[in-house]
């Protein structure tokens, strides 16, 4: 079997939704585009965004080697636009995004929620912030790797929602 042959013949689409869209969602969208390669397009959006990327998540993301150019902080209305992509799966990656109304989605997307708790509300020195979103940057990692080991037939919310109990914070 070649390596084309088992190449999909498209491009899955995966939006991660936060509130801010800031963090959390942004960390999730720049790791999905390195370890899914030509397979998945990682977006990510926030209800109420904060208009700027964390720079806490920036460093974290540029500590391991992973690209940060072109990270933004933007609106989900974005998503809803005719000419946006249409997602696949939409995740949510905080308690907040999971509560509100979402719009409803093009394509009828496979829908999951992460609750992971927001670096961005922690306090402490530059040392142990950066110790609380490396922690966040490597649980979303052991997630989306999880997500990327999971057969397209299998997804579903109720199998991208049981990686939260088999991948340990």
């Amino acid at each position: 079997m070649t390596a084309e042959s088992v190449m999909p013949d498209r491009t899955y689409n995966v939006l991660f939704l936060c509130t801010g869209n800031s963090c959390r969602s942004i960390i999730a969208e720049c790791l999905l585009n390195q370890l899914g390669r030509d397979r998945h397009k990682g977006y990510s959006a926030g209800s109420h965004p904060a208009g700027r990327v964390n720079p806490s998540a920036v460093r974290a993301l540029q500590n391991r080697g992973f690209p940060s150019d072109g990270l933004r902080s933007k609106s989900w209305d974005e998503f809803e636009a005719a000419n946006a992509p249409v997602m696949d799966v939409i995740i949510t990656v905080c308690n907040n995004a999971a509560g509100e109304s979402c719009p409803v989605w093009p394509g009828q997307p496979v829908s999951a929620h992460w609750g992971l708790a927001d670096p961005a509300l922690f306090i402490g020195n530059g040392e142990e912030t950066a110790v609380v979103f490396d922690a966040t940057l490597n649980h979303l990692e052991r997630l989306i790797r999880g997500f990327l080991d999971l057969p397209n037939e299998e997804w579903s919310a109720g199998a991208l929602n049981r990686l939260l109990n088999i991948m340990p914070a």
